[in-house]
């Protein structure tokens, strides 16, 4: 087993700025955001179906394409498209000169499925694996340099390598294992059921922004909400408020406006159905993980690696941010990515 820590980051330090693909050398790059009807078999469906996929492909022409795949809450956006538009979900790290150079590759990324689409009962990361896997073909592209995958992207990650050995060339995982952990299954089956009890009852959006403030709880790290909201309460509004609910309540409120009920139920259940056995999967891969995170124990990530048929090496991230510590730590992860992907 192959430990190499990374010194704690300051987290109020500030990020030096990436620019986005549209302050880059447009001449240089290409962006394609577009749709591919494709066939796959569901695995919880009836038989073959043709699906839309919703994928984004922008880099440097002709040069070897990465997957870069996130959480159950990204999209196709990994960056922006041009210098107006909303920053990309992952914009610190993807861009040019950034650690994954659209300079020097393509980086294609997809919206992720749901079982309307399918016309299935569920969504499994099988599914998602199977979709990028009919992308690649239709887009002629025999392999992909790396799959990139961060949390539920890193499980869809394992189950390409396991079903397309052939179509990837390594992985990276970021914060995702070959299974979820019991507990984490438990936070989100009560999250799952705050969700439910509000579509019976007509108060959707208040149950979807209380499942999100729980999950929330769960991404972060106990050094970060310790460091932020130990102050006291206030009283306002005839009750007590603390510190940590203003917070809560704006991320319950963000998510609402852009996520729907049902894609959040299905796609968290997709977490909980994911299981891989590693000793499928013959990639060489770089695991990234967190001693912070609480969803994605490094236990799990050190049996991930231990079972691997291919060679693996595990990165550990000193971070305060927990399972988040993918999205908030770019310096830190930048020189990971870069040495992983040369």
């Amino acid at each position: 087993m192959t430990f190499q820590p990374v010194p704690l980051a300051d987290p109020d330090a500030g990020h030096s700025p990436v620019r986005s693909l549209g302050e880059s050398r447009r001449e240089d790059l290409t962006a394609q955001r577009s749709t591919r009807r494709l066939a796959i078999s569901p695995k919880y469906g009836s038989g073959p179906r043709e699906v839309e996929v919703r994928y984004l492909w922008c880099g440097a022409p002709d040069a070897p394409t990465l997957i870069v795949q996130g959480g159950i809450s990204a999209d196709r956006d990994v960056t922006a498209l041009d210098g107006h538009a909303a920053p990309g979900w992952w914009q610190a790290l993807v861009g040019s000169g950034g650690a994954i150079d659209l300079q020097r590759w393509r980086v294609l990324a997809i919206d992720w499925l749901t079982p309307g689409e399918l016309g299935a009962g569920s969504v499994s990361s099988e599914d998602q694996a199977d979709a990028l896997a009919a992308l690649l073909r239709a887009l002629d592209i025999p392999q992909a340099h790396a799959f990139i995958g961060s949390s539920y992207g890193a499980m869809v990650a394992l189950a390409f390598a396991a079903r397309h050995p052939r179509c990837v060339d390594r992985l990276v995982l970021l914060a995702g294992a070959h299974r979820p952990h019991p507990l984490s299954t438990a936070q989100r089956s009560v999250q799952r059921g705050i969700v439910r009890l509000g579509q019976a009852s007509g108060r959707v959006d208040e149950a979807l922004a209380l499942a999100r403030q729980l999950a929330i709880t769960t991404y972060r790290g106990s050094a970060e909400f310790g460091r932020r909201f130990a102050g006291g309460p206030e009283w306002r509004d005839e009750q007590f408020h603390f510190p940590v609910e203003d917070y809560l309540e704006h991320q319950g409120r963000r998510f609402v406006e852009r996520f729907d009920a049902d894609r959040f139920l299905a796609l968290s259940e997709s977490i909980d159905l994911h299981d891989v056995r590693p000793e499928q999967i013959p990639t060489p891969a770089t695991l990234i993980g967190f001693p912070s995170d609480r969803l994605v124990p490094l236990a799990d990530l050190c049996e991930l690696q231990r079972r691997l048929h291919g060679p693996a090496t595990l990165e550990v991230i000193e971070s305060p941010y927990g399972h988040d510590a993918f999205l908030k730590e770019p310096e830190q992860l930048a020189p990971l990515l870069r040495e992983a992907l040369a």
